[in-house]
Order: structure tokens, then sequence, then C-alpha cells
């Protein structure tokens, strides 16, 4: 059995899925500590905002399949600052279990990537 299109589709919609539910709750909860944290390294508190374009305009793009490159792309970029603003110190960590402390964050980068060398697969919304 060979469906490469399926296996990108699931990659897609895992990924879309996953990382929505992540701009839905800073929807309804706000950009706060984001804006605190950018604030704190001495860049603008409105790039907070951009979190939105990561994790609910990128993820809408790879459901739908719409430029799922564009938005992987803008995902590898979402989860780049999110990891320099957030989890630096964690990079080379371990979590109690003895899986990487960073397992959902580069479970995000990676697939994102994967995508981006992939492509979308046939399953997509024609434009």
């Amino acid at each position: 059995m060979h469906h490469p299109d399926l296996g990108k589709l699931i990659l897609r919609l895992t990924l879309g899925i996953l990382m929505l539910f992540h701009g839905v709750a800073k929807m309804t909860s706000g950009v706060a500590g984001i804006k605190g944290m950018l604030a704190g390294i001495g860049l603008p508190e409105f790039f907070a905002y951009g979190v939105f374009i990561g994790e609910v305009i990128a993820p809408l793009m790879l459901i739908i399949g719409y430029y799922s490159r564009v938005g992987a792309a803008l995902i590898v970029g979402n989860m780049l600052v999110a990891i320099v603003l957030v989890h630096m110190n964690e990079l080379f960590a371990l979590s109690g279990t003895g899986g990487w402390a960073l397992e959902l964050q580069g479970f995000f980068l990676f697939t994102a990537v994967a995508l981006i060398f992939t492509g979308p697969g046939k399953y997509v919304f024609k434009h």
C-alpha cells in the first residue's frame, strides 16, 4: 500500500489542528504574556500579535491545503520565536519521563519543515 498524498494530508491536518488549538487559546486568553516577554528583550509589544499568523492563519492554510508550504514556513518561524523567547533553557533538557523537554515544540517545528520539503499532496483547496 503506497499513498503518499494521504500521508501528507494526515501530516497537514495533524499539525494544523494541533497548532490551531494554541492559536484559539491565545485568541480567548490574549497575548499579554508574549507582550511582556518581547518588552523584556527590548522588542515592540505589538509583535506579539504575530502569534496569530503562526498559530491561526498558518494552521488554517495547512488544514485546507492553501499555500501549504507558506503556512508551514510561517509555523517554522513561529516555533523558532517561541523556542527563543520561552524555551531556550530547555533546549538540551530532558523531561521528567526521560523525553526531550521540547518534544511538542520539536514536533511542530520539524513536521512543518517536512511539509515544506514534501509539499501538501494532492488533497488541497484548488485555487
